[in-house]
């Protein structure tokens, strides 16, 4: 049932309430909607201007400026939270990374209670519950273009659905946290506890962005990162391990190849060793992951090899990705994976070669909250409100960067957000009415959890 709102009789000014009684002049569940849908066509401006910057890894700045201005449009104080490689290579977090992490920044802002730099400030006097709001600009490559039907950093509408490489992960969500907070601002409200928005790097490499949000910030009641999971609420997910295998051996001649010298041949046992122990990682998945035939998979993303055709390939090297359930350790995960390619290349075939292993880029921890926590009980109520239909809680075979905050920041943390289709493929597009939604999901939600009043 929604709110009741108080209308001042005809030729009275309405009088602003004292703050110990703003909840009661929060407007209706349909007030909310109508002004989150006012917002509908800034929503999809945004995203498109969104998707038009190819934010891959290392050019995030561009997105990240069109997040800057959308937050100081929404009037709201940006600021930057800086990657530091030192202080991230020595938190238990963080994940490895080879690459240059200087100048690169998160945009965050904060929203009610004086914009507080606390995220947990004036909660318990309100009455509110502060919350984080976080989304991450960062894509992966679109690669092969051929395989995209338009240009895949040129947003493209198709009758109810936005294509574009980032659209539905997750700039839609960005996209959608600003809608929310542009509607509440719009029926003259503020939240009671204190909001802050995040817009994060390396969340598809690393997850290190965000997990400097969660050093440099105070934790907050609860966070909701709004990743694409058709309007139902994620509430547990695996953890990552990337990891690349070096195989080297010696060139020589084509014509005059000895077999069992090619190290790209040599790497295909290898691959079998590591499909042996993700078979075994999958026999007897734990709860909430038993819902799935196959939770853990390992992932050939990468193999660099060879030079020539007329020549021996001497190095062939194969970057992998492989899953974990929350209640193992990376490091866990990082002894099997060497076991099990130890065991491959004790065969004789592989003597000649020498193997190794390198750890670059994720190597994270899986996250799971119970379905029955506040803050998925809130996420849930909040769309019904807005649809009509509660949201179900499910775990992903994915990650995202809520573990980070559930973590390593004292707050727990789900995903919600709107209906994509072809995340990391080619025409990657998302449904724009589940975006509109999303958005109005959320200011119910800020309502409800955080609690809103007049500014």
């Amino acid at each position: 049932m929604g709110h009741a709102e108080e209308t001042p009789a005809p030729g009275r000014r309405r009088v602003r309430p004292a703050r110990s009684d703003l909840r009661q002049a929060v407007p209706t569940d349909q007030a909310i909607r109508a002004a989150v849908a006012a917002e509908q066509v800034a929503i999809e401006r945004l995203l498109s201007r969104l998707v038009a910057a190819p934010t891959v890894l290392g050019q995030e700045t561009r997105g990240q400026q069109v997040m800057r201005r959308a937050f100081v449009a929404s009037g709201l104080e940006a600021r930057e939270v800086r990657l530091d490689a030192a202080a991230l290579r020595a938190h238990p977090g963080a994940s490895p990374f080879s690459w240059e992490v200087a100048g690169k920044a998160n945009i965050v802002a904060d929203w009610g209670t004086h914009r507080s730099r606390n995220p947990r400030s004036h909660g318990e006097r309100s009455g509110g519950h502060s919350l984080v709001l976080n989304g991450h600009i960062d894509v992966v490559s679109p690669e092969p273009l051929s395989l995209w039907s338009s240009p895949p950093f040129a947003a493209r509408r198709d009758g109810e659905w936005l294509y574009g490489r980032g659209a539905g992960d997750m700039k839609a969500g960005l996209a959608a946290m600003v809608g929310a907070v542009r509607g509440c601002k719009r029926l003259g409200l503020e939240p009671l506890a204190r909001i802050q928005l995040q817009s994060v790097v390396e969340e598809e490499c690393t997850g290190n962005g965000a997990l400097q949000c969660v050093m440099a910030e105070p934790g907050a009641d609860g966070a909701i990162l709004l990743e694409p999971t058709s309007l139902e609420v994620q509430t547990a997910q695996v953890g990552v391990l990337w990891f690349q295998v070096r195989v080297t051996g010696q060139p020589s001649h084509a014509g005059e190849a000895q077999p069992g010298g090619n190290a790209i041949e040599a790497a295909y046992p290898i691959i079998r060793a590591l499909r042996e122990l993700e078979a075994k990682l999958n026999l007897r998945p734990p709860e909430p992951f038993d819902r799935y035939p196959h939770p853990i998979n390992l992932n050939v993303g990468v193999m660099r090899a060879g030079d020539w055709p007329s020549t021996v390939a001497a190095e062939a090297t194969v970057h992998c990705r492989l899953a974990l359930y929350p209640e193992q350790r990376v490091a866990e995960l990082r002894r099997l994976v060497e076991d099990a390619i130890k065991l491959a290349t004790s065969a004789p075939e592989l003597q000649p070669f020498e193997v190794a292993v390198d750890y670059d880029g994720f190597g994270c921890r899986g996250y799971a909250l119970p379905d029955t926590a506040p803050l998925v009980l809130a996420v849930s109520r909040a769309r019904e409100h807005a649809t009509g239909t509660a949201a179900e809680p499910f775990p992903s075979t994915a990650t995202t960067d809520a573990r980070s905050f559930g973590l390593y920041g004292d707050t727990p943390a789900v995903c919600f957000g709107p209906h994509a289709e072809g995340v990391h493929g080619a025409d990657e597009r998302v449904h724009l009415p589940s975006v509109l939604e999303t958005a109005q999901v959320l200011a119910l939600l800020i309502r409800d959890w955080c609690g809103l009043g007049a500014c």
